[in-house]
């Protein structure tokens, strides 16, 4: 540990009718804390916001800044608050064995899963994965541009622009390349990127160094207001959103923001990772949804979600991908996608089309969902899909519920401020297709339960 980390013990006056008491304190640099029941950094009374965003934080060595976060971890561990990076022993599935710690791995009830399809273990896209290992090997041996494009990548890459309406499209190493890769590759300094203030983080880290305007979360009127403010300033206007948003569940107005973009010569990109295989007739995402297929200018995703496997997409014009090849550097710098995720990603599209009744069962459990924890009282916000958020606008109440849930063998995810904001910090519930009547009940008793003992309902 860094050799400015030190604990000291202060006192601290607790007022003429009661006796004194000793606070421990650590320190790292000029930024001290209260300690929690580790004898570390107090993870109950301090969020990694108070940590980081400190202008202190900014005068602290590397080492000082490693064992600030690290005591913040300890103390979490000693309190058995173990909500991150928990090991799922035998892979995605709906009811996985768990590991916490050193402890005995145990049965959970998966509401944490962005598998929304349970498509992960599905045969069909396993014996995919595997067949591709035995025709092609593993890894590509190379970038997309030099040595790296198999046959595999070009029958995904064919499929996604067929299932998205496109003329094309090019595949990632993930969907947080995709995004960043093909926005730092199009917007110069004279360019404008125009975000829906919900935007997932990897379209906003496109844009660094870049002009960044934003109109408020799925108001077109507020978007219309920036455009024809910037109607005759910048070169180019990008207009940026989801078309499911990742924590909250709703749907971008896309049909109406095209046409507000495009009546202003704005190009329009929608990340479809959060919709793809769930939204649509056929589960093609929120271009088939608003039936606007071929209108979009710039669709990408992530093959990680419903889709069941890893990487990601960027989908538009013959023109524009042929662009991207020497251009977005995370695609001309990185090496291709294994062929077994991208044979598995090729079959779980045609999966989402063939089997139709998946998603059924999927929408099914939403709506069970979504009237119960109406019904109950709980704050969802504008939630529609398979992202149900339990709004309770409290860091702590947060860190509580998804803690007392963890014990009642539920497997939800902690959303703080900063990665929302403050009043609207929540448990994050993901549904899936495979989640039974039984599983749903149980984990409906205990949301119940917890909600009351805490207050937030």
């Amino acid at each position: 540990m860094d050799n400015d980390f030190r604990q000291d013990n202060v006192m601290k006056g607790a007022g003429a009718l009661r006796k004194a008491q000793r606070v421990e304190k650590v320190h790292f640099g000029s930024m001290s804390f209260n300690t929690g029941i580790s004898g570390q950094l107090d993870s109950n009374k301090y969020t990694l916001f108070n940590l980081m965003a400190d202008d202190k934080a900014n005068e602290l060595s590397f080492g000082q800044r490693i064992a600030m976060i690290n005591s913040w971890i300890t103390d979490m561990d000693a309190n058995k608050h173990w909500l991150y990076k928990r090991e799922l022993v035998d892979g995605c599935r709906t009811e996985p064995q768990v590991k916490k710690g050193a402890g005995e791995a145990r049965s959970m009830i998966n509401l944490g899963s962005n598998d929304y399809l349970n498509l992960a273990q599905h045969p069909r896209i396993k014996a995919a994965a595997i067949q591709a290992i035995y025709e092609a090997g593993l890894g590509s041996g190379g970038s997309p541009m030099l040595s790296g494009t198999l046959s595999t990548h070009r029958k995904l890459e064919r499929k996604l622009a067929q299932v998205k309406g496109c003329e094309d499209a090019a595949v990632f190493t993930s969907g947080f390349s995709a995004n960043t890769g093909v926005i730092s590759a199009l917007m110069g300094r004279n360019d404008a990127a125009i975000y829906d203030r919900y935007a997932h983080a990897s379209l906003m880290d496109g844009s660094h160094g870049t002009n960044r305007l934003f109109f408020s979360h799925n108001d077109v009127d507020s978007l219309k207001f920036i455009l024809e403010k910037n109607r005759h300033k910048y070169n180019n206007k990008l207009v940026i959103l989801d078309g499911v948003y990742s924590m909250d569940g709703d749907i971008a107005r896309l049909d109406e923001i095209l046409e507000v973009a495009h009546h202003y010569h704005a190009w329009v990109l929608v990340d479809e990772a959060h919709a793809t295989g769930v939204l649509g007739a056929n589960g093609h995402g929120t271009t088939e949804h608003f039936n606007v297929r071929g209108k979009v200018d710039i669709i990408t995703g992530t093959l990680s979600k419903a889709i069941g496997s890893v990487g990601g997409y960027v989908a538009g014009s013959k023109s524009l991908i042929q662009f991207l090849g020497p251009v977005s550097r995370p695609y001309m710098f990185s090496t291709a996608p294994l062929t077994a995720s991208s044979a598995a990603a090729l079959e779980a599209l045609n999966v989402i089309e063939e089997e139709p009744q998946i998603r059924a069962k999927l929408w099914e459990n939403i709506h069970f969902m979504q009237s119960a924890l109406n019904n109950m009282g709980f704050n969802l916000g504008d939630a529609e899909t398979a992202i149900l958020p339990l709004i309770l606008g409290d860091d702590y109440k947060v860190k509580q519920m998804a803690t007392r849930l963890d014990a009642a063998g539920i497997f939800v995810n902690p959303v703080p401020y900063p990665a929302v904001p403050r009043r609207l910090s929540r448990v994050r519930l993901s549904l899936t297709a495979g989640l039974t009547q039984e599983q749903l009940t149980y984990s409906l008793a205990q949301i119940k339960r917890i909600g009351e003992e805490l207050d937030v309902i």
